[in-house]
């Protein structure tokens, strides 16, 4: 699995590849990581379950397979939680390649990355590795008062709540001819409108289904359930989620490739993804590499 992933990041990433084959590469990235003793991994901040600071110490998904990755080099885990930027490549410029204008010290490892051939085309400076999840939107109801299976535009009257400016956001605000405009309201997270489920302050929630699995774990007497169907005409039917490198880091992304594809062989994965309540679901671009 390991080699025909090498040919994917070899080849099918065209352009950004050949352009870094034909510089001269700088000291060996994984030697570097090896003889500093130490693996610096860039994650989001307030981005529960996969990330997010619990009483001073980062905690999550993300945050425990960044550890097992570096335990699998040999080194310890440096944890760095920052803050979203714009967009994504604002977040890999500040975070992977270049560092963050106030100071914020580049990080040899970048998580919960989208693994999009379309995206990694336009960003010469970081090479895309280790699809480690499939995510996708569903929804959380109480099911007081409706089926959570029924179209969303029957929940009109009754709060809703998505992450702000989000497309959960724009899908109620401005889906089914923005009928539950009026009933929408917003949540710094998905998780937190997820919870706000739970806590009887909504209706419905539309977010991804780790931050509604997660919510759920997290509140074990609430009877809110998961929607069982896709939600209808939905703008994004799901996406692989994986991690990054510089684009001289190749032989640290090669190792993290795997170190990636052994705990999704051997059920690691699913376990670590299990502790947080989150049912692990690997990549599309994972399996089609095999």
């Amino acid at each position: 699995m390991a080699a025909t992933r090498r040919t994917i990041l070899a080849g099918a990433l065209g352009g950004v590849c050949a352009l870094a084959l034909a510089r001269p590469l700088g000291a060996a990235p994984l030697a570097k990581v090896r003889e500093l003793g130490a693996l610096r991994v860039g994650l989001y901040a307030d981005n529960r379950p996969w990330s997010w600071d619990e009483g001073g110490v980062p905690s999550g998904i993300d945050v425990d397979i960044a550890r097992a990755i570096a335990e699998a080099l040999g080194v310890r885990a440096d944890i760095a939680l920052f803050p979203a930027d714009e967009d994504i490549s604002d977040d890999l410029r500040n975070v992977v390649w270049r560092g963050g204008v106030l100071g914020f010290q580049r990080c040899d490892l970048m998580l919960h990355v989208p693994f999009d051939m379309q995206l990694a085309a336009k960003e010469n400076d970081v090479v895309f590795v280790a699809p480690y999840y499939r995510e996708e939107f569903t929804a959380l109801c109480t099911g007081r008062t409706k089926d959570c299976d029924m179209p969303p535009q029957r929940f009109v009257g009754s709060k809703v709540g998505a992450e702000i400016d989000s497309i959960p956001d724009f899908y109620l605000v401005g889906g089914f001819g923005g009928i539950l405009r009026g009933d929408v309201e917003h949540y710094p997270t998905g998780f937190a409108a997820a919870s706000a489920v739970h806590d009887g302050e909504i209706e419905m929630a539309v977010a991804t289904r780790a931050q509604i699995e997660a919510s759920i774990a997290a509140h074990p007497d609430s009877r809110a359930k998961r929607r069982a169907s896709p939600l209808p005409m939905l703008p994004s039917s799901g996406w692989d989620i994986g991690m990054a490198v510089r684009e001289d880091s190749r032989t640290l992304g090669f190792a993290v490739e795997d170190i990636v594809s052994a705990m999704a062989a051997d059920g690691r994965m699913a376990t670590l993804f299990g502790r947080h309540g989150v049912t692990w679901q690997g990549a599309e671009a994972a399996r089609a590499a095999r």
